[in-house]
């Protein structure tokens, strides 16, 4: 297939690439993760001013009215420089949600504020004992009034600690393992109801364990068929997702091919040795059928549920492997020091770890790939 990226799509890449490496060098990446926000609030403010946070939104809401390609744009640039704002959990979650689910009116609301980079979202999915499935929900919803109450734990709720507004799966009937009767709701992160254990995780982002007592809620659209529109949103968020991925990888490479260029052996650079040349072609293999899986999971994000799950579960299973595979050869070739705080390396590989783990590993999506192809 030849895909070439239009005019504005190649302005937008190049416009970001240009300002994250000279904004968003390591050393600043190290510095903004140890505080207590974890990112620049003055830079948040910056991708708002350029409409990075308003490219995938429609115009109809205070968009720019783009899509999955670009967001996959500014995603493999994101990862490449490791960024820490809250673009994944707020835009591409939180926007997303908003957009398969949510009425006009909630739309209106919500979305123009997002893209000013005024309020920011998290989205609260996961539960103990729920393995990646995301039907296994057992936070209660209870009608009071013509709103609604929740009650239950939610873990891992990534950039929770910032967030103004948090996206809530639970259940308004059924069993827990019912994929009928969830619904998504929307609930002001200080609601007096809504309870929150903050950390860091591995990757140095901020995330939650929150706990739900009566808090105050507002249906995002049916309060009992959320499933279908969040499955569509998390398809869309693992191409995003795998777009990131590209760029760390990317990263790794390219590191790791300067260092063997310079790092000396027995008198020569130990790039010059045939097996480290293999070892560089092969990371250089992973990273391209990534890419080639992230895009093609951009371009079917708006697919019908069935490709569009499949080329989602596909990328998600490549940069799995990929990830794993280029991170330890990155992290190998760099040698004792490639585990060490002070290089980036070790940094990439935590974060493509996460990235695996979000939303479901490679091994979870290998099992749901050949259980979408065997009902086709």
């Amino acid at each position: 297939m030849d895909f070439q990226l239009s005019e504005e799509q190649t302005l937008l890449a190049d416009s970001v690439e240009n300002w994250l490496r000279k904004e968003y060098d390591f050393e600043r990446w190290r510095k903004l993760v140890k505080t207590d926000l974890g990112y620049r609030a003055e830079n948040w403010a910056f991708m708002a001013e350029l409409g990075w946070l308003a490219v995938a939104l429609p115009e109809d809401f205070g968009g720019l009215g783009g899509g999955a390609v670009e967001t996959m744009l500014i995603g493999e640039r994101f990862g490449k420089h490791m960024v820490a704002e809250p673009f994944f959990s707020t835009v591409i979650l939180g926007a997303g949600l908003i957009g398969a689910a949510g009425s006009d009116a909630q739309k209106n609301d919500w979305l123009p504020a997002i893209a000013e980079g005024k309020t920011k979202w998290a989205f609260a999915h996961a539960e103990h004992g729920s393995r990646f499935v995301l039907n296994e929900v057992k936070t209660n919803a209870e009608k009071s009034g013509s709103d609604w109450v929740l009650s239950g734990r939610k873990i891992v709720v990534w950039d929770a600690p910032s967030a103004d507004h948090l996206i809530v799966l639970a259940r308004s009937a059924g069993a827990a393992a019912d994929k009928a009767g969830l619904g998504l709701f929307v609930v002001d992160a200080k609601d007096r109801g809504v309870s929150r254990q903050d950390y860091r995780t591995v990757d140095n982002r901020r995330a939650a364990d929150i706990t739900f007592d009566k808090a105050a809620a507002v249906a995002l659209g049916d309060p009992a068929g959320g499933l279908v529109p969040a499955e569509a949103a998390i398809d869309r968020a693992m191409a995003y997702l795998a777009a990131e991925a590209v760029g760390a990888m990317q990263a790794l490479h390219d590191t790791t091919l300067a260092y063997v260029k310079t790092r000396k052996q027995f008198g020569r650079a130990i790039g010059d040795f045939q097996v480290i040349q293999h070892r560089l072609v092969d990371m250089m293999m992973q990273v391209e059928a990534s890419r080639s899986l992230a895009m093609l999971a951009s371009l079917k994000a708006d697919a019908e549920p069935a490709e569009r799950a499949k080329a989602a579960a596909a990328a998600k299973v490549q940069i799995g492997k990929s990830g794993k595979f280029v991170g330890q050869q990155a992290i190998q070739l760099h040698g004792g020091m490639g585990m060490t705080d002070e290089l980036d390396v070790g940094h990439y590989m935590k974060r493509l770890m996460m990235i695996d783990t979000c939303f479901g590993n490679a091994e979870y999506h290998q099992r749901r790939f050949a259980a979408l192809s065997n009902a086709a």
